[in-house]
């Protein structure tokens, strides 16, 4: 790893993992993935800022011009319980989160936790745990201002979990009796 990696052991939330896509008309092809990170995770937390930390401060002298920005317009690091953009999504509760993303031309790496490569796009999906690899990097964009930013490396996926933002599409479903069948057939 090199020294602006992280290891995050991690929720998968908006795991748009498997195809590239647009978040708004007219942006890039990209990759994402919210990272869940639960708030009595003291120590991942503080690693996190630790590079986070480590990260500002070189930028400070190559990227920013000498001066720390006052805010972050999209701040890196974000509390589940107080983002508005969260509205009370009982999933972000008790958790601090971020956004990590790849360039349509790099996708993550997706492993199991023998570390071998994931084929099935069903196995690893929003709601299930990892340990995701992520590059914390500075940014000074004319647009997007000043800031600090996570790109998406690679998924381990470490267990499973209630899935979010909705069911496979065969939830609920019952196999039908032989006698229905024959209704219907």
């Amino acid at each position: 790893m090199n020294s602006n990696e992280i290891i995050l052991p991690c929720r998968l939330s908006y795991a748009n993992i498997w195809e590239a896509r647009q978040s708004m008309e007219g942006d890039k092809m990209q990759y994402s993935c919210c990272l869940l990170i639960p708030k009595t995770d003291t120590a991942t937390i503080q690693r996190l800022q630790k590079l986070m930390t480590k990260i500002e401060s070189e930028a400070i002298t190559t990227k920013w011009g000498g001066k720390k920005p006052a805010s972050y317009a999209h701040p890196l690091l974000r509390d589940g319980d107080t983002d508005p953009t969260k509205g009370g999504d009982s999933n972000y509760a008790g958790c601090y989160f971020l956004n990590a993303k790849a360039n349509a031309d790099h996708p993550p790496k997706i492993i199991d936790a023998r570390c071998n490569p994931v084929m099935d796009r069903d196995e690893v999906y929003s709601g299930c745990y990892a340990n995701v690899k992520v590059s914390i990097y500075a940014y000074n964009n004319p647009k997007g201002g000043k800031g600090i930013s996570a790109g998406l490396v690679a998924i381990q996926k470490t267990k499973d979990g209630p899935r979010l933002g909705g069911d496979t599409g065969t939830d609920g479903f019952e196999p039908l009796s032989p006698e229905v069948e024959d209704m219907l057939g």
